[in-house]
């Protein structure tokens, strides 16, 4: 049942195809993300991923993140509702069919933000999203941008850090992601996604100046 979901997903989706965008928390994918957002918003659409996590200040239920308690996300889960799901730092994080489904009956590019363990339950579906990594450029920078965030215990940084660790080795995995993007300057790391999805971008356009 859940191939036979992704077959007809993918069939309904002949031409633009999803981007599964991941990296390190503080690597900077948020801030990509709203810029791509902001210049592209009638051809992308995000995939509101779920959560178990408090939000952080500013953040707004079903549009950063669509907050659940443990108890939903779990039978959520167990009903075969999600396409892939995690567990960090004592949170449970997952993207729904649903949340894909809603992007697609827009005619919008599908964009999910996931982790590792996202992208490898990805990989094992028919999906077939481009795959995008954003990476700091050092250990010791992101380690800044998370201290000055200010959001983080001692505790949580360190857990953040060590996963960090793990996914940079993990990007580096011999076709895992179409695309590595270092995120050093803002302005080069967001040209280097572009380039990226330029086809994809195109495609979509024509549709919707056809439509």
């Amino acid at each position: 049942m859940f191939m036979r979901y992704f077959s007809r997903l993918t069939s309904a989706m002949a031409g633009p195809r999803p981007v599964v965008l991941s990296g390190p928390s503080g690597a900077g994918k948020s801030t990509l993300l709203k810029k791509l957002m902001k210049e592209y918003d009638s051809v992308f659409g995000f995939s509101v991923s779920h959560t178990t996590r408090n939000p952080r200040p500013g953040e707004e239920n079903g549009k950063d993140y669509h907050y659940v308690t443990r108890e939903a996300m779990q039978t959520g889960i167990d009903n075969g509702d999600f396409i892939e799901n995690a567990e960090f730092s004592g949170n449970m994080y997952g993207t729904s069919k649903a949340a894909v489904q809603d992007v697609q009956t827009k005619n919008l590019i599908c964009i999910l933000d996931v982790d590792m363990q996202g992208v490898r339950n990805i990989k094992r579906t028919d999906l077939s999203p481009i795959y995008i990594s954003i990476q700091p450029p050092s250990m010791e920078v992101l380690e800044k941008r998370l201290r000055d965030r200010k959001t983080e215990s001692e505790e949580s940084l360190q857990k953040r850090l060590n996963a960090a660790k793990v996914d940079m080795e993990f990007s580096k995995e011999a076709g895992v992601f179409d695309t590595i993007i270092v995120n050093d300057n803002l302005e080069d790391a967001y040209g280097q996604l572009k380039g990226a999805l330029l086809e994809e971008i195109s495609k979509v356009k024509k549709i919707n100046m056809s439509s």
